[in-house]
Parts: C-alpha cells; sequence; structure tokens
C-alpha cells in the first residue's frame, strides 16, 4: 500500500474577503497616479530647460514654468492620497485573508498591514516584510499537498522601484532648498525628474503586485482537493 497525501481543502469562500473590486479600484488609482508622475517628468522638462537660462529667461517665462511644476506636484500629492487609501484597505483584507490560507506563516498582526507604512525610517522594508508573509500565505499548496512556491519577482520589483523613488525624491527636495544657483537648481530638478520616473514604474509595478496577489487568494482559482 503506497503512502498518499491527505486531502488538501481549500478554505471556505466564505472565510475570505473580497479583494476583486479594491483590485480594480486599486489598479485604476494607481494608473491615474502614473499619469501625474508623467506629467510631472514633462514639467520638470520645462523647469530643466528655464532653470538653465534663469538668468536670461523673461519672467513670464519662470512664472509658467513655475506654476506647471506645483500643478504637476499637486497633482502627485492628490493622486497619491487617493491611491493610498484604497491600496491600504487592498492590503489589509489581503492579509486578513492571509491567516486563512496559512496563519502560522503570518508571523506579526494584522495591524502591521497598516502600521507598516507610518513608521519612520522602518517604513522603508516593514511594509514589503508583511508583502512577503502575505504573498508566502497566498501560494497555498499544490494539489498533491506539497507546499507551492510562486516567484515573488513583481513584489521584489515594485518595492525596489518604490524605495529608490522615495529616496531620491527626499534627495531632489534637499536640493531644491539648498540651491542658490541655476545650475544646483537645474541639478535638483534632474534629480527629482529620476524620482518621477522611478515613481512612474512603481505604480505600474504596483498594478502587477495587486493583480497577481488579488488573483492568487481567488477563491474560484483555488487548487482542487487531492485524492486519496
Amino acid at each position: 500500500m503506497t503512502n498518499q497525501p491527505y486531502p488538501v481543502m481549500p478554505p471556505p469562500a466564505a472565510a475570505l474577503r473580497p479583494l476583486k473590486g479594491l483590485a480594480t479600484a486599486a489598479s485604476v488609482l494607481l494608473g491615474l497616479a502614473a499619469a501625474a508622475d508623467l506629467f510631472a517628468l514633462y514639467a520638470g522638462t520645462v523647469m530643466h530647460n528655464v532653470s538653465g537660462d534663469l538668468l536670461t529667461a523673461s519672467e513670464d517665462r519662470i512664472d509658467a514654468a513655475d506654476s506647471l511644476y506645483s500643478l504637476a506636484g499637486n497633482l502627485q500629492l492628490l493622486t497619491i492620497a487617493a491611491t493610498a487609501v484604497v491600496f491600504l484597505i487592498w492590503f489589509y483584507r489581503a492579509r486578513c485573508n492571509a491567516e486563512v490560507f496559512a496563519q502560522d506563516v503570518c508571523t506579526r498582526g494584522r495591524g502591521w498591514a497598516i502600521g507598516a507604512w507610518f513608521i519612520p525610517i522602518g517604513n522603508l522594508w516593514l511594509p514589503a516584510a508583511v508583502a512577503r508573509e502575505i504573498w508566502t500565505a497566498s501560494a497555498q499548496t499544490a494539489p498533491d499537498g506539497s507546499w507551492r512556491e510562486v516567484s515573488r519577482r513583481p513584489l521584489n520589483l515594485w518595492w525596489g522601484t518604490w524605495v529608490g523613488a522615495l529616496v531620491l525624491a527626499r534627495i531632489g527636495m534637499t536640493m531644491q532648498s539648498n540651491a542658490t544657483t541655476p545650475q544646483a537648481l537645474q541639478r535638483a530638478v534632474d534629480v527629482t525628474m529620476a524620482a518621477d520616473a522611478l515613481t512612474f514604474a512603481a505604480a505600474l509595478l504596483a498594478i502587477v503586485f495587486v493583480r497577481k496577489l488579488t488573483a492568487m487568494q481567488d477563491p474560484t482559482a483555488l487548487p482542487a482537493p487531492a485524492t486519496i
């Protein structure tokens, strides 16, 4: 008589919190945030050109560039704020669902799914640690009862790009605050544009992460129970 794995029963759908609607909303908002980043790159290009001619540019041209740059920054803040609210709700629900799949994998409490984002310095890695636990738990098991490995590449690429954008944005802001010459201002704008480019990429990668993790937790796509 050969040994056969015990049946692997998927968690009941009723125990899982719905994610599809929130995932769609988060994806749309992330797309809008990416569009705002593209606009910021355009505004940054205009500001870069004006900064290089700051001593000879007309006052109207300087004011127009400054207004465009400020508008782009405000749009970014608005889209990021709206996206953050929906994303955090989705992220929290995904963390709650992770307990249904594999509670022992989730070493941090549910509150970390939100609180980790607001801890100074710690928010550079703590949310990613929570996300990795959610991802691992949501991978579930294969039909034969073995643990299923799912590549974390979407998560790692998104998080690495996001942290890089945060660091560059902080550097750019500091450089702009300390700029005393047109050349220094131009360099600060260039660094900020690099941050905007990374933020744009991070928004697109976040969409991939959201869609992939939501699909992993979809009760209609859970593996079929293994037979004895």
